[in-house]
């Protein structure tokens, strides 16, 4: 009886709002005076109820008719009987529970398989939607905090003042006759201080050391939250993943965005992982947003052979994406696609060889040195420098199948990984907490970039519009993200969710300066990244502090706003 209410309340409100039952119905409880009268006046109350007792009737008689038969048999159940109707009983309830026979249990994500809002809408359980968005109930938009910085946001975007658009149209008068092919590579857990390139003492990326230094290169380009799904969030949505309780993946009210990734007109749009893209419900994340995506993931993989929890590795990764990257350039397609690396995640599942790619062996290094460079193991040493191996060998496929010429490949870090005491950088960035946030950001496309280190703050969102660009795709930009080399955007920054004095809290790096507030307690402190000590001047500088005051506060509330107001489809009922 609960669930046929919790069904019929379900589909009232659908049918109100054209959206499905969540937290944030409860509001209506606020005034359930009003909310009781507006439910009576504009459905069939009465008659719902006169069915429900019926129906209540009906199962009654039913379950009485059942009982009676089974009680007048006489049949005796023998224990092995017994044991066997509550084994097969729990099996099936069990897998009833997790629904599912891959490595994932069943998610809420796996109803977002179509970009049409009302096909996904109406594939959802309402029960499980409902508790799982309870989880975030107090996390929406505050509109006059909004609306009171955007004045700030706007000039720090170049968007209009007088209005709140948050459109950009982005079209270029001379296009590439040919199509460049578009490869975005999130790199694991890979942060500036695991590669050599950037000072690491231990020699652990000799190949993307060569790379860096033939692309386009960020040497201030940090993600927002240290965590793959936030930044798997924030590099496709364009907005950062400040969501306190879950990460922004996991809310369902939020998963519709109007995204750059879906407008690669003419292109293959495709997203590849090693496990399963159920995995933090990132495949709502790409699948209720690109139109026409292909997934490939466990199970749809030609060869497949698991190396752990995350599926297969980085090397039969970029092998199976090379293999559908070959058949799209050989039709003549150009493409753009999304790739997933997790071999330098715990547990570093690494080979013992793999090609001319050796592990350093036990003996071969010792603990002093390992804590040289940060690395809290063999295996997390031995994992990044597969990760090179990998990066390097997917090049190489590229050139020898011929797609490597007219591609444009984009790789950056999610963040860094947890590592001991980084005694070779020569700055407080790790001391502040901030150093898990910079990682590389790196774009080689000989044929569309010269080699060049861009030294101004950037941001995760920033890498689909800027990459975009190189590609000369017309797009309109809905996000906080940006072309990091376009010329007008002069006033760089970078903005940063952490946990800051034992409380969330974010920050917001600009001129060589770091602001950080805490989002309860409202504590605030500057430091300048020029020093090598942690020290609090924001006394000694008011002006710089308040400035940096505003737009940290600016790029939080205008998150929050674009969250819930940056949908593909227009809300048909506005409610207060």
């Amino acid at each position: 009886m609960t669930l046929t209410l919790f069904y019929l309340f379900d589909l009232g409100y659908y049918e109100y709002l054209s959206i499905r039952l969540d937290a944030s119905s409860l509001r209506f409880l606020g005034n359930l005076k009003i909310s009781s009268q507006v439910l009576v006046e504009s459905y069939p109350i009465y008659k719902g109820i006169i069915g429900l007792l019926i129906l209540c009737f009906i199962i009654y008689k039913y379950a009485n008719f059942v009982y009676n038969i089974f009680s007048k048999a006489h049949q005796e159940i023998t224990k092995k009987v017994k044991a066997v109707i509550i084994v097969l009983t729990i099996l099936v309830l069990s897998f009833g529970i997790y629904n599912s026979i891959t490595h994932y249990p069943l998610r809420w994500s796996e109803a977002f398989f179509s970009k049409n809002t009302t096909v996904n809408q109406f594939a959802l359980n309402p029960v499980l939607y409902f508790f799982d968005s309870f989880s975030f109930r107090s996390e929406g938009a505050n509109i006059e905090k909004f609306k009171a910085y955007y004045p700030v946001i706007a000039k720090h975007l170049n968007l209009p003042k007088d209005t709140i658009n948050f459109a950009k149209k982005v079209t270029f008068k001379e296009p590439y006759k040919e199509k460049p092919n578009v490869i975005y590579v999130m790199l694991e857990s890979t942060g500036t201080a695991t590669l050599s390139h950037y000072g690491n003492p231990l020699n652990s990326s000799p190949k993307m050391d060569s790379i860096i230094k033939e692309s386009l290169s960020f040497s201030k380009f940090y993600v927002h939250k240290p965590g793959t799904a936030a930044s798997v969030f924030a590099s496709v949505t364009g907005l950062p993943d400040i969501e306190d309780v879950k990460t922004a993946s996991r809310n369902p009210m939020i998963i519709d965005q109007r995204i750059i990734f879906d407008q690669y007109e003419g292109y293959q749009k495709q997203y590849f992982i090693g496990g399963s893209a159920n995995w933090a419900n990132i495949r709502g994340v790409f699948q209720s947003n690109v139109k026409d995506l292909q997934i490939f993931e466990e199970g749809s993989f030609e060869e497949e052979n698991r190396a752990d929890v995350w599926g297969i590795d980085d090397y039969d990764l970029f092998k199976e994406s090379d293999k559908e990257f070959k058949k799209l350039h050989e039709s003549g397609k150009p493409f753009v696609a999304y790739i997933q690396t997790a071999t330098n995640h715990m547990p570093f599942t690494v080979p013992d060889q793999k090609e001319s790619f050796k592990p350093i062996l036990e003996d071969e290094i010792d603990e002093e040195t390992l804590l040289k460079g940060g690395f809290r193991s063999l295996g997390q040493l031995n994992a990044i420098r597969y990760l090179d191996f990998n990066v390097a060998r997917f090049l190489e496929r590229a050139k020898e199948t011929g797609y490597y010429d007219n591609t444009i490949f984009v790789f950056f870090g999610d963040h860094r990984g947890g590592m001991k005491k980084l005694n070779f950088l020569k700055n407080n960035q790790d001391d502040l907490g901030i150093q898990v946030h910079h990682v590389p950001f790196f774009i080689h496309a000989p044929k569309y970039v010269k080699p060049q280190v861009v030294d101004k703050y950037a941001k995760l969102i920033d890498v689909f519009p800027t990459a975009t660009s190189i590609a000369k795709v017309d797009y309109t930009n809905y996000t906080l993200g940006r072309d990091l080399l376009d010329s007008t955007n002069t006033d760089t920054a970078a903005f940063v969710y952490l946990q800051s004095k034992g409380e969330k809290g974010v920050g917001v790096l600009k001129d060589n300066f770091y602001y950080e507030k805490t989002n309860i307690s409202k504590k605030t402190s500057l430091y300048s990244l020029d020093a090598n000590t942690v020290k609090d001047i924001q006394l000694e500088n008011p002006k710089v502090a308040q400035q940096m005051d505003s737009l940290l506060s600016a790029y939080y509330y205008t998150t929050k706003y674009l969250y819930f107001n940056n949908k593909k489809a227009p809300k048909s009922t506005t409610v207060d």
